[in-house]
């Protein structure tokens, strides 16, 4: 009884300790939530711009947790590439931002798609007359392809520079699932051998289907990205790409012979550079001013005008129901385009798309509400960085589609997967099932194979949406069902692949689908309305406290296999026939 009082006591009081702790932190949370509005960033006279890039959002996050930081002072930089882009804009007009300073490790975040966004701003920032320095200890490929574009690109003299080309690795389970006993029942329609999604659970290798389209995508955004590397050193595409291959800018010293940077230098001594560029004779004198300070000042244009263009983003993965700020629910989406449609004030739509694809059956239901859109109003489709698989079926049918040079795309193709565990449960946990059953399919589960009937009938279900799909597409882009297919099949495309093939109308980012828009609705002076209404900034922060601490732990802990647990959780949210990018890549 002794015992049960004293575990008993220590059970209450640690529970009031516990309670009284995150009283406290909550109520800190909000007093940082108050004032975070009253914090007053001032741009002084001959400041410099400097590019901190973190976790890249298409749309600013309304988060309460961006300030604080779990252990690790880079988990709360996250930016909404709206924001970013809008900064540099202002930036390029702004007689108090002399220049503008990129560090290597700065930049973490954002797509290919997302860089190239950036990367073209800063090089209209650099055209209006403002400097451009880039140092780094070491550069990444992507961050030398932001940096090189620069007036000045430095190295530290033991540093080196990441030229490799572009390369993906594709893991696959087959032989795992084997020894589990573990049968993946797949179920793809018969014009889908470029759909490969499903391959990692077929094969131990790419076929020779899968190898050619990640051939010609991956050699299609490696030209992109090589000729614009090269066009900004004055370097030949081929002299470029012969670096590359010889790992020449390994080095500091043949870097610099071969025109690759401007300068060996440690960083204080580019810190005198840029002294020197803003006429100050100390350290402490340089005016610093981060991105994301500098984008806090940016104010909406237009902001009194009635008449708006409205841009929905549709950004994750696609799911029916609600969804969320990182998921595509097409019961949220439908609605932010109904609203749109049926608002008067709002004169054309503009549909963002960053998005993996996921269930046909949510993108069916979007797909309607877009038709109906497009009845009464000019519709534009902005690509980001994915638009692939049910993000191209959502886009199909705009009046207009734009798309980065480096987006994934196309990849028209649906399939459906179902695991059969029995040989698992069986031999290899011991655990075996009996069932009773009113019909004859109403034990459909994973504890035995599909019945022939079973299989086909999903064969037909599949079928039946691809048909739909390219039928969708084809009356959306104006061509035969025969010539859909043709480069449909589960293909990806980049961008300017799409464009070639008629599968998008022009190469661009958000600014040029809004301006289009603009166009087609006849309007001059109009503000933007984002849609759909982000979440309020208490479920967010429940939200963030339930998950996205977890998250951001997660990925700080796990590192580069934190994308495998990613696909991990994709692939237990995967209901119902699929339309989604045809495999999990990592492109580096």
């Amino acid at each position: 009884m002794k015992n049960f009082l004293k575990y008993t006591l220590a059970t209450i009081v640690g529970s009031i300790i516990a309670s009284l702790l995150f009283l406290f932190i909550f109520i800190g949370i909000i007093a940082a939530i108050g004032s975070g509005d009253e914090k007053e960033v001032t741009v002084e006279p001959n400041s410099i711009l400097k590019i901190d890039i973190g976790e890249i959002t298409d749309r600013e996050p309304l988060n309460p947790f961006a300030d604080f930081s779990f252990g690790d002072e880079d988990d709360a930089k996250v930016s909404g590439l709206n924001k970013i882009l809008a900064a540099l804009d202002a930036a390029a007009k702004d007689d108090r931002i002399a220049g503008v300073y990129i560090k290597a490790e700065d930049i973490e975040g954002g797509g290919i798609s997302d860089l190239q966004a950036i990367r073209a701003r800063l090089q209209s920032l650099k055209d209006s007359g403002k400097f451009v320095y880039a140092y780094g200890e070491t550069y990444s490929q992507r961050d030398y392809y932001m940096a090189s574009m620069s007036d000045s690109v430095f190295l530290n003299p033991l540093g080196s520079i990441e030229l490799t080309g572009m390369g993906a690795q594709l893991m696959f389970f087959k032989n795992m699932l084997d020894k589990l006993g573990v049968e993946m029942q797949i179920i793809r329609g018969p014009n889908n051998k470029f759909k490969s999604a499903v391959e990692p659970f077929m094969y131990d290798k790419m076929s020779d289907a899968n190898r050619e389209q990640m051939n010609t995508f991956m050699g299609s955004v490696w030209h992109n990205l090589a000729t614009s590397m090269a066009a900004s050193r004055n370097i030949s595409y081929e002299n470029f790409n012969m670096y590359v291959d010889s790992l020449y800018a390994s080095n500091a010293n043949k870097a610099k012979e071969l025109g690759l940077i401007d300068g060996i230098y440690y960083e204080d001594q580019v810190l005198g550079a840029l002294m020197s560029r803003v006429k100050v004779k100390k350290e402490e004198d340089i005016k610093w001013i981060s991105l994301a300070d500098y984008a806090s000042t940016v104010h909406t244009q237009n902001a009194t005008a009635k008449e708006k263009i409205a841009v929905i983003y549709a950004v994750g993965e696609i799911q029916s129901g609600e969804g969320s700020d990182e998921i595509i629910g097409s019961d949220r989406i439908a609605k932010a385009i109904k609203e749109a449609r049926q608002d008067s004030s709002i004169k054309a739509i503009v549909l963002r798309v960053n998005s993996p694809g996921g269930s046909a059956l949510a993108s069916e239901v979007m797909y309607r509400e877009l038709v109906l859109a497009k009845e009464v109003k000019p519709l534009v489709v902005s690509m980001g960085n994915y638009a692939a698989s049910g993000g191209y079926y959502i886009s199909c049918m705009a009046h207009k589609i734009v798309a980065q040079p480096n987006t994934l795309t196309g990849s028209i193709g649906v399939f459906g997967m179902i695991p059969n565990a029995q040989k698992l449960m069986n031999e290899k946990l011991g655990i075996t099932t009996d069932e009773v059953a009113t019909n004859a399919n109403s034990n459909f589960g994973i504890f035995k194979p599909l019945s022939p009937y079973q299989i086909k009938t999903i064969q037909n279900e599949v079928v039946k949406i691809y048909d739909t799909f390219v039928s969708h597409v084809a009356e959306g882009r104006g061509m035969t069902v025969a010539k859909v297919d043709s480069m449909g099949q589960g293909r990806v495309w980049s961008g300017t692949n799409a464009l070639e093939l008629g599968l998008v109308d022009e190469l661009g980012g958000l600014d040029r689908a809004i301006s289009i828009a603009a166009e087609m609705a006849k309007v001059k002076i109009y503000k933007v309305s984002e849609l759909p209404e982000r979440i309020n900034p208490f479920e967010q922060m429940i939200k963030e406290f339930k998950g996205g601490a977890k998250a951001r732990i997660l990925k700080s802990e796990m590192g580069a296999a934190y994308p495998l647990y990613q696909n991990y959780l994709s692939l237990q949210n995967m209901e119902g026939v699929q339309a989604r990018l045809p495999f999990f890549l990592e492109i580096y």
